[in-house]
């Protein structure tokens, strides 16, 4: 039987040409996870068997040529990196301690077990055992892919294996370097020598790319430009970390991690990093690792089954130690350290590259080789279908919890959003922003707009408007959000505007801030403060210079008595979605009084980032601070209408004097939803939108004139 299943797998065709290589890595990819969800099986261990079944030790298909060496590296590469862009840095200086005594005890438990276990059952020397060892307290995110795709990337759990695993692959290399230093050149001198050109490249890395990345970013806005300025640097820097003798892993999630406030979460740029690596190199990745694997090995002999067990049982338990014992130290939940456990159980990348090391070296016979791939194959099996459970049940209860949340606060509703459009030149920039301080999970059809007004119908203009609302849509259909596009024909924009929240049910509009185009034109311009004048809902007005990946803090001014406000609540939950999807520090600038109430929201809404308050009690302290805005500064200042319990006379002069002191300042202006029965516009009114200055404009000239003659401060 043996013989006749031999002689079928020796006459069925090898693929060498490239084009049928590569259809045949398509159709794996696209085939296998179809099948494999009916079982339950999750997808990773899908392409594992697969890459098993059409490898050099499987059916022979395919051979595993330098294309799944390069495309494998790249997955790999991928894969860490995407770890380090997607986790979230508030979080992880949250979670720093626990993850780095999880990447402790996940790395000197098995060191420590595994060497006693290589001595003692294996009959292994103490260099020999102390690699093997190594080998066992290095592991790999293989199953990352499977939490990314439920959502839980952030969970504080997921976050703290992240930071153990960088912890246990630096670990396992330094220890590579000074057992093989020592076999090579009788010293562990060479070890040293590593260490430190570890140092100067970490310093050099956190030094050099946050400024070339801004520089990039502010000169060049094309998408595709961004795209492959980000693929150089994270080559780049796993190139580097091979030049000083550690493994490129090391330097691809590092890039991740100092690149990380630069490509927000819900951005287009990492959607197209997301979407390249999980379609096409991470694939390849897990196909390639199923191809080395030959289960042929299970029948060379009861040595090699006694080997393999041994090393997959001491993998798996001694990871499991760690787990527990970091849940019994920080009284995590069950969850949680089964999230911890599955995430580090898997041994691929770095377990190749010990023993194929200790075998050229002559330290491990071939009976440890086959021991590792057996062990290969039991830890991402369980690794994968573990987690997969795991990250089930973790999201499940976020869910819950989300579910609660929305009970006990009917103020948290889904906001239905205006994207005012005026040109495609802007128009992905408005979706940007509005994404950007949506709560995480609203992609819900039917509650996200952008319109676009026009009130000439010839061809040229119905071209911009279509040109824009295409723009808009792609941008937002990048990150996997639905928006509806909107073309109206309509006396003017204020008047479109007006007539579209009506028929839509609109909560919020955000619209870009107009260019003067006349002396006596105003800051916000003669349609936006109609606009103020005709609603009461809320209004946001954007003039950002700079893409909001690069701004690396957000100001923002809070008028007095703003928590009275009815849109109290959605603006901070706004600015802090908007901070926690940048990724930077926010500083908001208020009365004594306020404060507590700004962190209630944001508690109450689970929204964790870094804040911090400075007392601002009049327009002459903000004239006094708005000295230390700089130009990588995001200044929100948040305004309020005429009749609101927040309004100050002070207001009517903050339009000029923005104008006039921060003309190049990345600036945002929200006027908060208000009490109050709207002040519809008439006939007349609308149709001179256009064309005269409203009573308004006038009024706060002359206000602003006679503040002057009085001789205060403005």
């Amino acid at each position: 039987m043996n013989y006749l299943v031999t002689t079928l797998l020796t006459r069925l065709p090898v693929i060498t040409e490239p084009v049928p290589i590569f259809l045949t890595v398509m159709a794996i990819i696209l085939v296998t996870p179809l099948l494999l969800n009916r079982l339950k099986i999750p997808h990773v261990i899908g392409l594992i068997i697969a890459g098993v079944a059409v490898g050099p030790y499987g059916f022979a298909l395919l051979d595993r040529d330098m294309s799944f060496e390069v495309f494998g590296q790249v997955g790999l590469l991928w894969l860490m990196f995407l770890a380090g862009i997607e986790i979230d840095m508030y979080h992880l200086r949250k979670n720093l301690r626990k993850g780095l005594v999880f990447g402790f005890f996940t790395f000197s438990i098995p060191l420590v077990i595994g060497s006693l276990a290589a001595v003692a059952l294996m009959g292994m020397g103490i260099l020999e055992s102390t690699l093997l060892a190594s080998m066992f307290a290095a592991h790999t995110l293989l199953a990352y892919p499977i939490v990314a795709r439920l959502g839980v990337t952030r969970s504080p759990a997921v976050i703290i294996a992240i930071s153990g695993t960088i912890v246990t692959v630096l670990g396992s290399l330094i220890v590579l370097a000074g057992v093989t230093g020592i076999v090579r050149d009788g010293s562990a001198d060479s070890l040293l020598r590593i260490l430190g050109y570890l140092v100067v490249y970490c310093l050099a890395i956190f030094y050099i790319y946050p400024r070339l990345t801004a520089y990039f970013f502010k000169k060049y806005h094309d998408g595709i430009q961004q795209f492959i300025y980000v693929l150089v640097m994270l080559f780049l820097a796993a190139a580097a970390a091979g030049w000083i003798g550690v493994e490129g892993v090391f330097g691809a999630f590092y890039a991740g991690l100092v690149l990380n406030r630069f490509i927000p979460a819900r951005s287009t740029l990492m959607g197209r990093l997301e979407f390249v690596g999980n379609a096409i190199f991470i694939p390849y990745f897990l196909i390639g690792v199923g191809m080395l694997i030959d289960l042929r090995v299970v029948t060379d002999g009861w040595n090699t089954l006694y080997i393999a067990a041994v090393m997959s049982a001491v993998a798996m338990s001694t990871k499991w130690i760690a787990a527990l014992v970091t849940q019994k130290i920080f009284s995590l939940t069950g969850v949680d350290r089964s999230i911890m456990y599955q995430l580090s159980n898997a041994h691929t990348a770095v377990a190749l590259a010990v023993v194929m090391i200790g075998y050229r070296m002559g330290l491990f016979g071939v009976e440890i080789l086959n021991g590792t791939v057996v062990m290969i194959l039991v830890t991402c099996s369980v690794s994968s279908m573990g987690t997969a459970r795991a990250a089930t049940k973790l999201k499940v209860q976020l869910i819950e919890q989300a579910d609660e949340e929305l009970g006990r606060d009917e103020s948290t509703t889904r906001p239905r959003t205006l994207l005012a459009i005026s040109n495609p030149l802007t128009a992905a920039g408005v979706v940007d922003l509005a994404l950007a301080m949506r709560f995480p999970d609203s992609s819900v059809p039917g509650d996200f707009y952008a319109l676009h007004v026009r009130n000439d119908n010839s061809a040229s203009a119905r071209a911009i408007s279509r040109n824009s609302l295409d723009v808009a849509e792609r941008a937002a259909a990048s990150v996997e959000v639905s928006l509806t596009p909107i073309e109206r024909y309509d006396l003017n924009i204020v008047t479109g505007v007006l007539n579209t929240m009506e028929e839509r049910d609109i909560t919020e509009v955000v619209i870009g801030l107009h260019r003067r185009n006349a002396l006596i034109d105003t800051f916000l311009g003669n349609k936006l403060e109609h606009l103020l004048q005709s609603t009461n809902r809320m209004l946001v007005v954007t003039r950002c210079f700079n893409p909001l990946s690069t701004m690396r803090r957000i100001i923002v001014a809070v008028p007095k008595k703003a928590q009275f406000e009815t849109g109290f609540r959605r603006w901070v939950q706004a600015l802090g979605n908007l901070a926690r999807h940048i990724g930077c520090h926010t500083e908001f600038w208020c009365e004594d009084s306020t404060a507590p109430m700004i962190r209630t929201v944001l508690q109450q809404a689970r929204i964790e980032v870094p804040v911090s308050f400075a007392t601002l009690e009049s327009f002459d302290d903000f004239v006094v601070k708005s000295a230390e805005v700089g130009d990588d500064d995001l200044l929100v200042v948040v305004s309020s209408r005429r009749a609101a319990v927040s309004f100050d006379s002070d207001m009517e002069s903050m339009p000029e004097f923005l104008r006039k002191y921060f003309a190049n300042t990345n600036l945002l202006l929200i006027y908060p939803s208000q009490f109050g029965s709207e002040a519809p516009m008439t006939m007349a009114e609308t149709m001179a939108t256009d064309l005269i200055a409203p009573p308004s404009t006038i009024y706060l000239w002359i206000n602003s004139f006679l503040r002057r003659l009085r001789g205060k401060k403005i």
